[in-house]
């Protein structure tokens, strides 16, 4: 493309390119020829080439070589040459290139220049991309320019001084008694780069700040000569004159005031002035409103102008604007904790605010809300708040939910109201309140013994209705368990009592067990209710056995444990269930417990305590040291979940007590074949195979195999071993068994014997069949001896 081309052919020779390709084309070709006449001494049409260089900067294609055209240009006698030389700097330099360094002379050389308009270049180009060493180089000359007659420069030279102070913070003493005496000037574009300036300083270094408190009349003055100053269209926007200096100057009064009582009180009344007589109908007069109320806030202000700033903001409430109402709420927001009578007066258009349809608005609206609760109206605000939680987007119902329960636990007139109140929560927004409401509620429950009997009626009537919400599944099964026969009494004061029999209270316990909704900790409390309503009912014990019976197979690891453990009560332990499953003695609030505890660790919190108790209570009793299994549990975790495989001996009594698997075994260092039937009962055939590692390491493989007609499923296995043997189970390759042996179940287990002792096991075998559900338990001891030849 010819130099001769201007750049306006240029540009439509660019949009009328059809595809990315074509375009990319023509700027490589226009950029080659911009490279050719760049490297010719003689180029009449430098200027030209570098503005059409910078347009191809603009759309984003490269542009560097461009660079040291620029500062060539830059050192050029001609105005229109510097304009694009200083123009392509600031787009083609920054301060973390060196050519940058190269243009320093000029610049100074250009900001000595008689003609003002140069001086400007140099200044604007300065501003926007001198570096630290530039700075500090040029930073004299820029002193001189701000105490010179002309205002075009000093303005110019006021904002690059900004620049400066802001790469360089040392270079601001060199700046303080030029921008002091720039408070005296008339032009407003001085009086705007003069107090930009002044309010970077005193930012930057307190001591700066002190010396231009002394500088609070003259600002007032000048506020005060805009706020009363005739018409002026030069200055006017929307009937304000000029409000951008007015919100600058408010800027730095609120920073000279701040924590100052002298400087606060020489600007009160000017302060209420402005916001008093200021136009709130257009957005212009709002913003200078908005820095005012800032500005009060933010000094030490009287009692009386803050109460005006808090109203200005209720007005702000009632714009139609999103964007004013939501920075009136969030400043106060700021202030409702010091001044929290003057925002109470504005209560009913903030709680309005919470119906907005914007989602920041009602975020901040229900923040602000929450602040806004008191004793006195709790019970109307809960209204309100409660309402909001019904319909409130999702994104918001965890916070609103957490805050509805600190004012609740803050405020509650009563403890009734306060139940009341968080069940209602639990039901509207369940699933989206956090681990501890759950714990942090049952420590409430237990605390209100005189509504114990109100609590569980009404809870039983919400886990009837719906399931779905797993906080207050926990919480309803945890008070069924606890108070259940004041359920089934039918008795009660404070609510119309249900008339539910005990087959009607383990019918719903069931269902929640049995809910694929319900997580393994909501299972947790279902289980450890219907275990406690053992002791409270008379008819159903056989069927709470049956229901407990079934978890100790469950693959969850702590319901497997759970139930075990509940087993041994009915079983070895009878005599002992009514003790340990006694009601639980009221919960204290800042135990460590309760709060921040997960409804998975509330459940071991809340339950297993008494349970320790009998714990403590079994190893008391005269068994061998080796024999019990919860023996073997006190001092290190369950050692197995899943699957193990024992040899021929079998106790063949439905239901054996797992606790007890490991009692009475003798030692008996016997060989064992390489593969071996450990079981065989009603169709089901258990193999084990052994391959030894090393002295102390055995990997046992178990093949089980169904050689019915029927389909066997829930086949599972558990296994106990001495505490000083250490078992590492492998996951099983499934848990059903087809008929006529088509498949089978592998399962691989890791023995650790350190201390070489004689192995033995027992393990329990489970399966449905035909829908039938059988048990059985195996002893396996003939290991080898680890360590033999």
């Amino acid at each position: 493309m010819s130099p001769s081309v201007p750049l306006q052919e240029m540009i439509r020779a660019i949009r009328s390119a059809r595809t990315q390709c074509e375009e990319r084309g023509v700027i490589q070709r226009e950029c080659a020829t911009i490279r050719a006449q760049f490297r010719q001494a003689d180029n009449g049409g430098r200027s030209h080439n570098l503005a059409k260089l910078l347009y191809v900067h603009m759309l984003g294609y490269p542009a560097h070589f461009g660079q040291m055209e620029c500062i060539r240009m830059i050192a050029s006698p001609r105005y229109s040459e510097k304009r694009v030389g200083y123009l392509g700097a600031m787009m083609l330099l920054d301060e973390k290139q060196d050519a940058s360094l190269l243009i320093t002379n000029s610049v100074k050389n250009d900001l000595s220049h008689s003609n003002q308009h140069v001086q400007s270049l140099a200044l604007c180009t300065l501003a926007c991309m001198g570096s630290p060493e530039m700075c500090k180089d040029l930073a004299p000359e820029i002193d001189r320019l701000l105490r010179t007659a002309n205002s075009y420069i000093k303005k110019k030279a006021a904002l690059c001084a900004v620049h400066m102070v802001r790469k360089v913070q040392d270079l601001g003493e060199v700046f303080v008694p030029a921008a002091r005496s720039l408070l005296a000037e008339k032009n407003h574009g001085v009086l705007h780069g003069a107090v930009v300036l002044i309010t970077e300083l005193c930012e930057r270094n307190p001591e700066t700040l002190e010396q231009f408190r002394k500088t609070v009349p003259d600002l007032v003055q000048i506020m005060k000569g805009l706020i009363i100053s005739s018409y002026s269209p030069e200055h006017d926007v929307a009937g304000i004159s000029d409000p951008f200096l007015q919100v600058r100057i408010l800027r730095l009064l609120r920073i000279l005031g701040h924590n100052n009582e002298v400087a606060s009180d020489a600007m009160n009344d000017l302060l209420a002035q402005v916001a008093t007589n200021t136009d709130s109908s257009k957005t212009v007069g709002n913003a200078v409103l908005y820095e005012t109320v800032l500005t009060v806030l933010d000094i030490k202000s009287e009692s009386g102008l803050r109460v005006l700033a808090v109203n200005i903001l209720g007005r702000f409430l009632l714009n139609n604007d999103r964007n004013i109402r939501y920075i009136a709420m969030t400043s106060l927001q700021k202030i409702v904790m010091t001044d929290h009578n003057a925002v109470q007066r504005h209560r009913g258009t903030i709680v309005d605010c919470l119906k907005d349809h914007d989602a920041s608005v009602k975020r901040r609206a229900l923040d602000l809300s929450l602040a806004l609760v008191s004793a006195s109206n709790i019970r109307s605000m809960m209204k309100e708040l409660l309402l909001f939680l019904s319909s409130c987007p999702l994104e918001l119902r965890a916070p609103a939910a957490s805050g509805i329960f600190y004012v609740a636990e803050r405020y509650a007139p009563s403890q009734h109201w306060h139940i009341d109140t968080i069940l209602h929560v639990f039901t509207t927004a369940g699933g989206d309140v956090r681990d501890e409401a759950v714990p942090n509620l049952i420590q409430l429950i237990t605390t209100a013994s005189e509504l114990h009997c109100y609590t569980v009626h009404k809870l039983y009537r919400a886990l009837i209705n719906d399931i779905s919400q797993q906080p207050l599944v926990q919480v309803a099964c945890w008070c069924i368990g606890e108070y259940g026969d004041l359920l089934l009494r039918g008795e009660c004061q404070e609510i119309e009592p249900l008339q539910v029999t005990e087959e009607d209270v383990l019918d719903a316990l069931e269902t929640v067990l049995q809910s694929h909704m319900s997580s393994p900790a909501t299972r947790g409390f279902a289980l450890t209710a219907t275990m406690k309503l053992s002791t409270r009912i008379t008819d159903n014990v056989d069927r709470i056995r049956s229901i407990v019976s079934i978890y100790g197979s469950c693959i969850d690891v702590e319901l497997q444990q759970r139930a075990v453990e509940y087993n041994a009560l009915f079983k070895k332990y009878d005599h002992m269930r009514a003790a340990v499953l006694e009601r639980m003695p009221v919960i204290e609030k800042n135990s460590g417990q309760i709060n921040g505890e997960s409804t998975g660790k509330a459940l071991n919190m809340i339950e297993t305590d008494k349970l320790k108790q009998g714990e403590v209570l079994l190893s008391q009793e005269p068994v061998n040291k080796v024999s019990d299994l919860l023996d073997l549990l006190s001092d290190e975790p369950l050692k197995s979940s899943t699957a193990l495989g024992l040899p021929a001996k079998s106790t063949s009594t439905p239901g054996v007590d797992l606790l007890d698997l490991l009692g009475g075994l003798e030692p008996s260092p016997l060989a064992v074949a390489p593969t071996v039937t450990v079981y065989e009962k009603n169709g089901v055939t258990l193999t084990l195979y052994c391959d030894k590692h090393g002295d102390s390491s055995l990997t046992v493989t178990l093949t089980a195999s169904n050689n019915t007609t029927s389909d066997i499923s829930n086949f599972t296995l558990q296994a106990a071993v001495p505490k000083s043997i250490q078992l590492h189970m492998k996951a099983p390759s499934g848990d059903s068994l087809p008929a006529q042996s088509t498949a089978k179940v592998t399962q691989v287990v890791v023995l650790n014997n350190p201390n070489k002792v004689n192995l033995k096991m027992r393990v329990r075998v489970s399966y449905t069949s035909q829908g039938s559900a059988f048990q059985d338990t195996v002893q396996i001891d003939t290991f080898p001896k680890l360590g033999a030849a």
